[in-house]
């Protein structure tokens, strides 16, 4: 996890305006808007690493409600369209979702299916996937 951290932070993009990294409280918030705990995994990512800007995803981030990336506004809108309550989203690409369950495994979740290819944990997804893109 930590290698993958830092690899993602070195790789990081400079823009005008970073993203922040959440807070314990912002990540509370979150659990209570959507009504369930997050995975210990997507917690360490989204304190230690959601500020990064890298390749072509956008994982999601809890630091600011008004973005297009905020987890509770993504996993609501992917609930809306069919993803099973069970999953949180971590990634949106269009109308497909890289969601985890509360084990902590990534799957993509793609046109009121489940796709076939998992991850075993986070970090893995973003070895794999996000550090790919």
């Amino acid at each position: 996890m930590h290698e993958i951290i830092e690899q993602l932070q070195e790789l990081s993009e400079t823009v005008p305006t970073p993203l922040e990294l959440a807070t314990f409280e912002q990540i509370v918030v979150v659990e209570e808007e959507i009504l369930m705990p997050l995975p210990a995994e997507l917690k360490e990512y989204l304190l230690y690493a959601s500020d990064v800007i890298y390749g072509s995803l956008e994982p999601v981030t809890a630091s600011d409600p008004y973005s297009h990336t905020y987890l509770a506004e993504v996993t609501a809108y992917a609930w809306s369209i069919g993803m099973s309550r069970e999953y949180v989203a971590i990634c949106q690409q269009g109308n497909s979702f890289y969601c985890i369950d509360q084990e902590g495994q990534v799957i993509l979740w793609s046109e009121d299916e489940l796709e076939s290819e998992t991850w075993d944990s986070f970090w893995q997804w973003a070895e794999h996937v996000w550090l790919q893109s």
